[in-house]
């Protein structure tokens, strides 16, 4: 049975700033929440205890560790040796989950007894709504409206667990907003705890998501060794929107400069079209729900409206670990837009027999525009499972517009 390591390997100083990026931007009235929650965290992240039941879920509830699949197929079509990170074979389909348990055992151990969280594409909302019906946790999930709408299948079983979803029906209606919406809630009610889904916001948060999402490299490290004698691959490639999935996709290798780090942007309709999500390719710096990093902005520097074909990536900005890393220049930055994700989504349904979530798709797409040697390992993070996105898939089948 693996045993988990959550040491800090981030480049982030104590005021949670990764070089330029980072901070925590607070009202007053959240000052003293951040304060308890980076306290709790600090200590119960070293606790014996703590980390013997993140193990025990990890491993008999979750589901971890997931598979490294050789995908033959793509192997062969892109003439190098292609591995993909299983996450859709978690408990509740997405890499979010891994999150979900460390932040929710957080709330637990803290005395919290509500969970308040954001959701773009469902995943998280269904892992928060999760992992509060296990520990006996009352849930509230904000997402935005249009989300809701698209994302239907996800609504359900959020509500089957037991949570109560708001629809959030402020500007686009999407990630963003339910973002703004959370934290608002979580201004008005100190005792609770808020779980938030990717490794944005102020600190102490993307830090505490970099490092319970790092369960996923710390898995391929081990995985390959025994697979191919050997811990690093060549690329490591993951789609991002906050940058969960890739954080925790990069979390091992970011100081081990052999392996090129691919971080993939929603281009939308392109990056240049003004409906996009690209925001480390056409964004700038700002300050987005309480932390300085990359945001596409307005014409009066106010957080521009994202757009992608998938609901989990049209998010305005990426987390500051992310911005870091692209400033200096240690994560290549890609994009896909839509039909390039879901012609990805479709090749591998039909050549490997996975449906891949659309933010999944993201990554896929980009092998197409990458020049692999046969003897190149690559890992693609698959933070997800399809069944979210059928309505979408089969939209695109049919020849409709999303």
């Amino acid at each position: 049975m693996i045993h988990y390591s959550l040491e800090n390997l981030l480049p982030v100083d104590i005021n949670g700033y990764y070089g330029n990026f980072g901070g925590a931007y607070v009202p007053e009235s959240l000052k003293r929440n951040i304060a308890e929650l980076d306290s709790a965290y600090r200590r119960l992240v070293i606790d014996p205890s703590f980390m013997a039941d993140f193990d025990r879920l990890m491993h008999e509830y979750v589901g971890r560790p997931t598979p490294l699949y050789r995908a033959d197929s793509l192997s062969r079509r892109y003439g190098a040796e292609i591995y993909l990170k299983r996450e859709d074979l978690n408990h509740t389909g997405a890499h979010k989950i891994n999150n979900a348990i460390g932040l929710g055992l957080l709330a637990k151990r803290m005395g919290k007894h509500k969970i308040i969280a954001e959701t773009g594409a469902g995943q998280h909302g269904v892992a928060a709504a999760t992992v509060a019906a296990l520990l006996g946790l009352d849930c509230v999930v904000y997402m935005g409206a249009e989300d809701v709408v698209r994302q239907q299948p996800n609504v359900m079983r959020m509500r089957m667990l037991g949570a109560e979803v708001v629809a959030v029906s402020s500007g686009c209606a999407t990630l963003n907003n339910a973002v703004d919406a959370a934290l608002d809630a979580w201004c008005c009610d100190a005792d609770a705890f808020y779980m938030i889904g990717s490794a944005v916001g102020p600190h102490p948060y993307p830090e505490m998501v970099a490092r319970f999402q790092s369960v996923i490299s710390f898995e391929i490290q081990h995985q390959l060794e025994q697979l191919i004698g050997r811990r690093h691959p060549d690329y490591v490639i993951a789609a991002i929107g906050g940058g969960s999935n890739a954080a925790g996709a990069f979390y091992h290798f970011i100081e081990e400069r052999d392996v090129r780090l691919i971080a993939v942007e929603a281009a939308g309709k392109g990056v240049e079209s003004g409906m996009t999500a690209a925001s480390l390719t056409v964004g700038d710096v700002a300050v987005l729900h309480g932390a300085k990093t990359m945001v596409m902005t307005d014409v009066d520097g106010n957080a521009a409206e994202a757009y992608s074909i998938s609901a989990g990536l049209d998010y305005p900005g990426v987390g500051p670990l992310l911005a870091y890393l692209a400033s200096e220049g240690r994560i290549t930055v890609m994009a896909a837009d839509d039909d390039e994700a879901l012609n990805a989504a479709y090749l591998l349904a039909g050549t490997e027999g996975i449906i891949p979530a659309l933010e999944s798709s993201h990554a896929l797409a980009v092998l197409e525009k990458m020049n692999l040697n046969p003897t190149d390992v690559v890992v693609l993070n698959l933070s997800g499972r399809g069944d979210k996105d059928m309505a979408t898939y089969m939209r695109y089948a049919g020849g409709g517009q999303e």
